[in-house]
């Protein structure tokens, strides 16, 4: 994020006029706008984390973006290149015919290869190093003609013939094999209230649904906004009553309590694995589940999670492995 914003702290682009819109793709907490932008800045982020500490220090934000006519659109490039692609055709589509674009990211994450790749688009004005990253700039072209190109390349997908998914999603271009592990090994006589913790784009909740047919009700909670979207196609029909939430389970509660719960929780947000999130998760599943519901999860086999699960729950046991993740069963 230090990156983004130099070039302005070294006057490469000219500041926005204290009237302008700026929109800003990917936002994350913890930035700190140069002295002297006092432009009104909309910000744009999914992951229901990030949107909630943005939204708690009292800017502007949406999960996805809205409106057009933005004067300028900045872009934090992640380590998905089809999903900062898509970013930065949203930022031409939004912003007006010469409105800069300045688009950020690590060295490490491939931003020298996406300066190329829309330096063959739309020509940049200049790129800085600076904080192991790269920022780029460029002003947005006359038509969007280059936004077109960036959407054609990365299109949806449609996983194994049913399942729509788009990059960024987690692993949006095939069933993750530890989904599938936990469904393979899940009873097909699940009854009553279910929820998927971690729903992803729907393939644990969808598979539930068909496997299941004494399911009441299913809840699918999910913190990529994105993704959330997705899975309401995904679900397809089924007689029981679905609903969505869009929550950070590690700080917000839940409110409903179920009969089971099916979970692959995440168990890193930078390239390091941390525990604590799906011990975050089990402790938050124990919590949703009535006396005597079952807890239904996947984990990475390296992952100590059996501690967690032996405090939280009266019982639990490995119902299943393979070479990279181990299945769990849980009672309440």
């Amino acid at each position: 994020m230090k990156t983004l914003f130099h070039p302005y702290e070294v006057d490469a682009v000219a500041l926005p006029r204290k009237d302008a819109r700026v929109l800003f793709l990917g936002a994350e907490p913890g930035f700190r706008l140069p002295s002297g932008f006092d432009a009104a800045l909309h910000l744009v982020q999914g992951f229901r984390p990030h949107f909630r500490a943005l939204q708690a220090s009292g800017f502007k934000v949406t999960p996805q973006a809205e409106g057009v006519g933005f004067d300028a659109a900045l872009v934090l490039a992640g380590r998905h290149r089809g999903q900062n692609e898509l970013r930065i055709a949203e930022a031409i589509e939004r912003v007006s015919p010469s409105g800069s674009i300045i688009v950020a990211g690590g060295k490490e994450d491939g931003i020298a290869s996406l300066r190329k790749r829309i330096d063959e688009l739309a020509p940049l004005d200049g790129h800085l190093p600076k904080h192991h990253g790269i920022a780029i700039w460029f002003a947005r072209p006359a038509d969007t003609g280059a936004a077109s190109v960036l959407r054609a390349a990365n299109p949806d997908l449609v996983v194994e013939g049913r399942f729509r998914t788009a990059p960024g999603m987690f692993s949006f271009d095939k069933v993750d094999t530890g989904s599938r592990l936990l469904v393979d090994n899940l009873p097909h006589d699940l009854r009553g209230s279910i929820a998927d913790f971690c729903a992803g784009w729907g393939y644990v909740a969808a598979e539930v649904a068909a496997r299941s047919s004494g399911i009441s009700s299913l809840d699918l909670f999910e913190a990529d906004f994105a993704s959330l979207e997705a899975a309401k196609g995904n679900i397809g029909n089924t007689a029981a009553e679905t609903h969505f939430f869009w929550t950070d389970l590690l700080s917000e509660p839940v409110e409903r309590r179920y009969d089971a719960i099916v979970m692959n929780p995440p168990f890193h947000r930078s390239r390091a694995a941390e525990p604590e999130i799906g011990a975050g998760m089990i402790q938050a599943a124990a919590k949703a589940l009535k006396p005597g519901g079952k807890l239904f999860m996947v984990a990475n086999r390296q992952l100590p999670y059996e501690p967690v699960l032996a405090k939280a729950f009266s019982s639990h046991a490995e119902i299943a492995r393979d070479g990279m993740f181990k299945v769990f069963s849980a009672r309440r």
